[in-house]
This record gives structure tokens, C-alpha cells and sequence, in this order.
């Protein structure tokens, strides 16, 4: 049975690719790769929300999932738009990697608790919105495109170190550059960090597409992300709005801190709750409209405003 994979046509996107077509390989699939660039991929002179945060990463591989040119399409499930449309649907996450942000230097040396002032380079609100409350002292300078462009940034002088997830890192092979691993009790990371998720047209074959989940869906990490997309939903964030969100497994229960910071960094709004797994998206949709309550809706207000 032929599968097209959809991808992005960064080197990180064609490892995910691959490792995705390894797992059909091995299920007896016959896949293939597609490369598709996107408007994430074309515009880098600009922050993400400057462009919009809606689809960024997905809009040109969704329009191709339509018109079934490919089958399946593969994103970082962090680049994921926090709702889709009727006609798509999300049918599988990979077991993921861990979670953590991470500083990533050619310097060993550095960290965020020294107390030095450094620049960091990074273009997540999230990322900046976090250093300008815990580490005021760090400078900050806009960072987009893939990690051997800012790897290649990073060499040539533009700061001292990147704000990057571990996974990616790891994935490249580049962990020789991690200065420091950074705690999710200050960064808690972006919803679905660390997984991949698999996208395709709600009209694909069925047998296609229960094939496909069967081989690359992790039912733990789904209930998790899952939980995750509800709160961001919820929220209405995406990548231009610094909402994090951090589900994990405990036995038969799954624990889910959420929260959102201001741009400035001057307030944060962060919850825990824990539950039992088969009520995790009720959990995370009422933990999220418990923090509107408290004053995330003005947050939000104020972000929006601003970008």
C-alpha cells in the first residue's frame, strides 16, 4: 500500500519524515516523501507574529492533503494551529521525546543562573516572555529559520546562545552544543513539544488511514497532546501567544500545567491539575476557562493588541 508523506523540507522536518516512513516501512507500507515548502519556510525576515500564527507551518501541506496529492502529512506537533478544520483530522502522535527547552551555545559555560547578561537568540514569545520575567538580565534578538541557519547565526556572532527544545537538538545530533537543560517548572514548553503529529483528510481511505495509526500512534502521548490542544483551543494560542502547556502520565491518571505569560513577562497564570486519563480534555478545557477567569482574557487582550 503507497503512502505519500507530506513534509517541510528542513533537514530536522526530513528526519521526522523519515523516521515516519521508517515505521510504515517496517508495517509492510510503501512510502514516500513529498516535499512541500511553506510560508514559515519562504518568510524569515519577519517574527511569526508578524506574519500570522494561523497554519504557518501547515496551511500549503493541509491544501495538498485536500487535493490528495499526498496521504498523510507529517508536522511537529508544536507548529500545529490549536484547531482544524472539519475536513482534517490529526490520526496519530509518536512517542515523544523529552519534553525541555534547552540553551544551546557554543560557550559550555553559560547559563541562565549565573546572573551574567548574555544574548539569546530565539523567536517564541513564549521563550522571550519567560526570560523577561525569571531572567530579566538577558538580552534578547529575533531568531527564525531552521537550526543550521541559526546554528550558522549563532557562529557568526549575531548572540551567544539559541532557546531550542531538546528534541530537535537531539534529533540533529547536535547535543554537544547544549549548555544547559532548562527545568519545565519555569519554561514549561509549547503544547505538543517533543511529539509528531500525523495529519490527513478526513476523506482518506479508511483502510489507509487506520493502517497508519495502528503503526505510529502512541496512546499514551496522544491522551496527553490531546489534553494539551484542548487547553490551547480553548485559549485560542498560537505561536505568536505565549500559552504553554505540559501533560504527563501518572498510572491511569494524567497531570496537565498549563498556564500563559504577558509579553512584558510582568504576570503569569499557571495551573496543575491531575485526573483520570479518559477525562483529560474535560480537565484541560476547564482548567482553561478557570485561568479566563482569573485574568487570562485580558492577557490575551493585551497580546493581541500589541502584535
Amino acid at each position: 500500500m503507497k503512502i505519500r508523506i507530506g513534509s517541510r523540507g528542513s533537514r530536522l522536518a526530513l528526519w521526522q519524515a523519515e523516521y515516519v516512513a521508517e515505521q510504515l516501512r517496517h508495517g509492510g507500507l510503501d512510502p514516500e516523501i513529498v516535499i512541500i515548502e511553506t510560508r514559515g519556510d519562504k518568510i524569515l525576515d519577519r517574527s511569526l507574529s508578524k506574519i500570522g500564527s494561523k497554519g504557518v507551518f501547515t496551511e500549503e501541506l493541509e491544501e495538498q492533503l485536500r487535493s490528495g496529492e499526498i496521504d498523510i502529512a507529517q508536522h511537529s506537533a508544536k507548529d500545529l494551529q490549536s484547531s482544524l478544520a472539519e475536513d482534517l483530522e490529526i490520526i496519530a502522535f509518536t512517542p515523544r521525546e523529552a519534553v525541555n527547552d534547552v540553551l544551546f551555545s557554543l560557550n559550555p559555560e553559560l547559563s541562565l543562573e549565573s546572573g551574567e547578561p548574555f544574548v539569546i537568540g530565539t523567536s517564541s514569545t513564549r521563550r522571550v516572555a519567560t526570560l523577561k520575567r525569571y531572567y530579566p538580565h538577558i538580552q534578547v534578538v529575533d531568531m527564525r529559520g531552521n537550526l543550521q541557519t541559526r546554528l550558522q547565526k549563532l557562529q557568526n556572532g549575531a548572540c551567544d546562545a539559541l532557546l531550542l527544545a531538546y528534541a530537535g537538538v537531539h534529533r540533529m545530533g547536535y547535543e554537544e552544543f547544549i549548555a544547559e537543560h532548562l527545568s519545565t517548572d519555569i519554561f514549561t514548553p509549547a503544547v505538543g513539544q517533543g511529539s509528531v503529529a500525523i495529519e490527513c483528510a478526513a476523506s482518506l481511505d479508511p483502510v489507509k488511514k487506520a493502517r497508519v495509526r495502528e503503526l505510529l500512534n502512541d496512546p499514551v502521548t496522544e491522551q496527553c497532546i490531546r489534553a494539551e490542544r484542548t487547553f490551547l483551543a480553548v485559549l485560542q494560542g498560537g505561536c505568536s501567544v505565549p500559552v504553554f502547556g505540559l501533560a504527563t502520565p501518572h498510572g491511569d491518571r494524567i497531570a496537565l500545567t498549563a498556564g500563559i505569560i504577558s509579553l512584558d513577562g510582568k504576570q503569569e497564570l499557571r495551573r496543575t491539575e491531575i485526573n483520570d486519563a479518559g477525562k483529560a480534555s474535560d480537565m484541560a478545557q476547564q482548567l482553561a476557562e478557570r485561568l479566563l477567569r482569573q485574568g487570562a482574557a485580558e492577557i490575551l487582550r493585551e497580546i493581541r493588541s500589541a502584535l
